[in-house]
């Protein structure tokens, strides 16, 4: 009996499982099938062409690169013309980045094919890959004239189109591209991004959703929305975005460093440093990211690490002039001034016109008194940017501390144009128009603060002018601890609280800020009016004489070493402690007062014996009360805070100690007195790299002078 076996199967069906295996992903199980065939075979057998491409096909599915380009090669070596094994290899080429041999394979699949229109729009791409622009355009637009609906060369022609800046045209590629496959995922994303950089946030948005609803795992273009969302200020929407697509994918750089961004923007430094530091571990090279741990590291205050990735920033592109702006910024927050300016002119020497550049040399100026030199640099500042808001702002504050008032007030209006200062939000607030010094006669004029207390006390002299102009009313509406004192100031018929201020400016004829005041009037340095009068009531000026009582005699001296600490300047203009004041102590014979409140009174409240102190700020209740006090002594010494303006206000010698360093422009600029408050305050200025101690001694010098010691 003769046993039969098996027939092997034929090698059409093994073609036919092999290529179900691989239309299903499972490219081992067809190359176990097809390993067989193509192994037995006679090397120059013309019919293998088949299964040594649907064999190499599955070798590269697996991952085996190497074996796969052998299959295609030997597929070639047999048939020559097996189109299949040109686009097969041709796609593995270009994939392994090998585009010069890619665009060979297509060439060469052309030839053999002239009308393939999806072979001739992979040559685009590879074309466009290796820069050869003109002839990757040249392909796909020879796509569409023969497929005017060939969705992917109308999508790669607007990604080409997009890359040479020619938007218009990229728009027109991408909407083609939906136009004729509207689930074109690539296209909508390409479209948003587009969209995106016209500023056209909404349909922007619109493009990434439906990218997105396409493809919901989507990563570029989730990283996208999230860049949308950030840019127009839906921060928690973008950290959400960007967080999904790094779920996606884990290594997604882009996506890291843009959370970075988002998280700084929310103020969250340290979570933006690691996704700074995770995004240059994957990629070292990623200077975007270098920068912006920069900016992390800045925002955190570590500034000689801050300094460090600036420069490295640098190292790797010179040509960052926002690198080198705020390495210049970390140098001036170092001491490091003389280095803050090279680097400065270094950045102009990349941007002459870099607006930010010119703004902190002029500022650079500013503080070393070369105010010619600053007002110029604001200027060009200007020039370069004319929407630049603090070189504006600067520049107004600049001209009105050299007592150029005209133009200086008139500029520092621009404070109703910056959305970031509280006085934009004032002209929506308000239901009366600004006044723009027109005649008030028989008006309602509504005075409406918006700045500190200090310059409430100072410009509140104008109520008095205004109403001697005419206006039948003027209220004023401000914070509760000026209620008592305003209340009884010439000119002023009544005081609001910012709430009921607003509830009633329906009915004013106008409102306007007491800074503005100036502006409207045309006030010069020989017509700055008196300052506003206040007299003491008396019940209060006997009930702090009985505090005052305790003190031996001499003269006496109130005493305030430090300003709100949530003022911008406040590490400035204040002194580090009341311990920086002890040489005064030192002038045999004078009492001194504390007026401290808030910040500082603890030190007040025990001080060492060998400072003799009586404090009365802890018990202070409101101006008034501070008023009441100052009325007694014979000297106010404080730094640059509402006190000095109160006590000057109230015909009191007052000595004002000030910063170097972001001097407020109401001091002008070398003067020892104060024509706002002519013949009551003394100025002691802090000069360039001079301590606090320095100028303290002056004061004492002075007090000693003064009281005849």
């Amino acid at each position: 009996m003769t046993i039969s076996t098996p027939l092997a199967p034929a090698p059409d069906d093994i073609l036919r499982e092999a290529n179900a295996h691989c239309d299903a992903h499972r490219f081992a199980d067809a190359l176990a099938l097809l390993d067989p065939l193509v192994g037995q075979r006679a090397a120059d057998d013309a019919t293998l062409a088949p299964a040594l491409n649907l064999a190499a096909l599955s070798a590269t599915g697996t991952g085996d690169v190497a074996r796969g380009e052998a299959l295609w090669l030997r597929c070639l070596a047999v048939r020559p013309d097996f189109v299949q094994a040109y686009s097969g290899l041709a796609a593995l080429y270009a994939t392994l980045g090998a585009l010069a041999q890619a665009q060979s394979l297509y060439e060469r699949l052309l030839n053999l094919m002239p009308a393939d229109s999806t072979a001739r729009c992979n040559l685009g791409v590879v074309l466009q890959r290796q820069a050869q622009h003109a002839e990757a355009e040249a392909a796909f637009r020879a796509v569409l004239a023969h497929c005017p609906d060939h969705a992917d060369a109308h999508y790669n022609l607007g990604v080409l189109l997009q890359g040479q800046g020619r938007q218009a045209e990229a728009e027109s590629a991408f909407r083609a591209t939906i136009a004729a496959n509207p689930r074109h995922a690539k296209a909508h994303n390409g479209l948003g991004m587009l969209l995106r950089d016209q500023e056209q946030w909404e349909a922007a948005a619109g493009a990434f959703h439906e990218a997105l609803l396409i493809q919901p795992q989507y990563p570029e273009a989730l990283n996208n929305l999230a860049m949308l969302l950030k840019a127009s200020g839906k921060l928690a929407e973008a950290e959400l975005a960007a967080r999904l697509a790094l779920q996606i994918r884990p290594d997604f750089v882009d996506a890291l460093n843009n959370l970075g961004c988002v998280l700084n923007e929310l103020k969250r430094a340290p979570e933006a440093e690691v996704a700074f530091r995770r995004t240059l571990a994957l990629a070292p090279n990623h200077t975007e990211a270098q920068y912006n741990l920069g900016v992390a590291l800045h925002t955190l205050e570590r500034l000689p690490e801050a300094e460090a990735a600036y420069r490295e920033t640098l190292r790797r592109l010179p040509g960052r002039v926002e690198a080198y702006n705020n390495l210049a910024c970390v140098l001036m927050a170092l001491g490091r001034r003389g280095e803050a300016l090279d680097v400065l002119h270094a950045a102009l020497a990349v941007r002459p016109d870099f607006a930010e550049a010119h703004f902190n040399i002029a500022s650079l100026h500013k503080e070393h008194g070369q105010l010619d030199e600053a007002e110029a640099g604001y200027r060009r500042a200007l020039d370069a940017n004319p929407d630049y808001g603090d070189a504006k702002f600067r520049l107004a504050t600049l001209l009105i501390s050299m007592g150029r008032f005209e133009e200086g007030f008139a500029r520092y209006e621009c404070r109703y144009t910056m959305p970031g200062f509280v006085h934009h939000a004032t002209q929506r607030l308000l239901k009366c128009p600004a006044w723009q010094g027109e005649p008030l006669a028989g008006k309602s004029l509504l005075l409406w603060q918006e700045d500190g207390l200090g310059d409430m006390l100072q410009f509140g002299r104008y109520a008095r002018v205004l109403k001697a102009q005419g206006a039948a009313h003027v209220a004023f509406a401000c914070q509760a601890s000026l209620h008592r004192l305003l209340g009884s100031v010439e000119g002023i018929d009544a005081v609001l609280d910012h709430d009921a201020g607003a509830a009633a400016s329906a009915r004013f004829d106008a409102w306007v800020s007491p800074i503005s005041v100036p502006h409207r009037l045309r006030t010069t340095l020989d017509t700055i009016p008196a300052p506003l009068v206040y007299t003491p009531e008396p019940a209060l000026v006997e009930h702090w004489r009985a505090r005052l009582a305790t003190l031996a005699a001499g003269p006496r001296i109130g005493i305030v070493w430090k300003g709100n600490p949530k003022h911008f300047n406040d590490a400035h203009r204040s002194l580090p402690t009341l311990a920086a004041l002890a040489p005064l102590w030192r002038v045999p014979g004078l009492q001194f007062v504390s007026l401290q409140k808030g910040q500082g009174e603890d030190e007040a409240s025990h001080p060492p014996a060998d400072q003799p102190l009586l404090h009365l700020g802890t018990d202070v209740g409101d101006f008034v009360d501070t008023a009441a006090v100052i009325a007694q002594l014979d000297l106010v010494i404080c730094v640059d805070t509402s006190t000095a303006h109160l006590a000057a206000s109230l015909g009191k010698p007052c000595w004002v100690l000030l910063p170097q360093h972001d001097l407020d422009w109401r001091w002008m600029h070398g003067r020892e007195d104060s024509p706002w408050y002519p013949g009551t305050m003394r100025l002691f200025r802090q000069r360039m790299d001079e301590t606090w101690s320095a100028v303290v001694e002056r004061v004492r010098a002075a007090c000693a002078e003064r009281f005849g010691v």
